[in-house]
């Protein structure tokens, strides 16, 4: 299958070195282009797309104001967003993260980790990059915010092995780590994670780590 991607930059020399990095993978494809985060919302709801590269700072609409937008849209829940900065700091994650945002990587990353970047956010299992610690995560998922907190007791739906694995996906385990520290097989780790995403109505595991540290689940350290 191949994964379809969304380059949103307002540099056309940047866009343009990003397509010929992306169509140089056997597995990927680049589907459109957009300057502004509007012309990227536009262009999704007008084109399948299976992962948007997003630059943060563009104009009409940011990256992150287009991811919120994006991850809002019930008709694009299939669609996983990659935030790509050369300002990769604590605010800009924080952010990321609350927008709904599957990724986040610095635009430094090489052309390898950027493509398997791509290829892990649109799997479901991406993250952030090295330079987002979990301990980041945690000290800025638990800071009060605007609205009604996450509610603990949405996690009764789920099995105790699965609030397991979820505490585990919040601590930055993978599904090979997570199957080695239950003694279980990776597929089934996977299934596990993919079930507790189903039952909180999560997109990936990055919401599934701000459900963790939000409800209590997981403590900051």
């Amino acid at each position: 299958m191949t994964i379809r991607v969304l380059l949103a930059d307002d540099q056309k020399l940047l866009r343009a070195g990003f397509r010929v990095l992306v169509d140089s993978a056997p597995d990927l494809t680049v589907v459109g282009e957009a300057a502004t985060g509007r012309e990227a919302v536009d262009q999704l709801r007008a084109t399948p797309v299976d992962v948007v590269l997003m630059d943060i700072r563009m104009p009409e609409l940011d990256g992150l104001a287009a991811t919120r937008e994006i991850t809002a849209d019930p008709a694009l829940a299939g669609v996983r967003v990659l935030i790509l900065t050369t300002f990769e700091v604590d605010e800009y994650v924080f952010a990321a993260l609350r927008a709904g945002a599957s990724g986040f990587l610095g635009k430094g990353a090489d052309p390898a980790e950027l493509l398997d970047a791509i290829r892990t956010v649109a799997a479901g299992d991406a993250l952030l990059s090295p330079k987002a610690t979990r301990g980041l995560i945690a000290r800025f998922l638990t800071q009060p915010e605007p609205g009604p907190p996450a509610n603990p007791e949405q996690l009764r739906v789920l099995t105790e092995r699965e609030r397991e694995v979820v505490t585990l996906v919040a601590t930055g385990l993978s599904n090979e780590q997570i199957a080695e520290r239950l003694v279980v097989s990776p597929l089934t780790a996977k299934t596990h994670v993919n079930r507790a995403m189903a039952k909180l109505g999560a997109r990936d595991r990055a919401q599934l780590v701000v459900i963790a540290y939000r409800s209590g689940l997981v403590q900051p350290r």
